[in-house]
């Protein structure tokens, strides 16, 4: 009997997952902007941002020589901090 409910279970959490995860897109629709005719959602961008801005951190630390402890923290550190503030500065409300 226990075995037939936590199935029960399992199928609900399966089926409810998926819906629960889409309902970030609103009624107004996700953030997504045109790009050569395509709409790409706007989190990519962000993402492209951040990840150039990390690799130019990488680039100024080994072009200074500077004795950075932990240089893999500082620049993935960067590349968050500077995706986060495009999508505030262009999503935030």
């Amino acid at each position: 009997m226990r075995e037939k409910a936590s199935n029960g279970l399992i199928r609900a959490t399966a089926c409810a997952g998926p819906a629960l995860a889409a309902g970030g897109c609103t009624a107004r629709g996700a953030p997504s902007f045109s790009l050569f005719g395509a709409f790409f959602p706007a989190w990519m961008l962000c993402a492209i941002v951040g990840i150039v801005a990390a690799i130019v951190t990488r680039v100024a630390i080994v072009a200074t020589r500077s004795p950075v402890p932990y240089p893999l923290s500082v620049c993935a550190a960067v590349g968050v901090i500077c995706g986060a503030l495009l999508w505030l500065v262009w999503f935030g409300r």
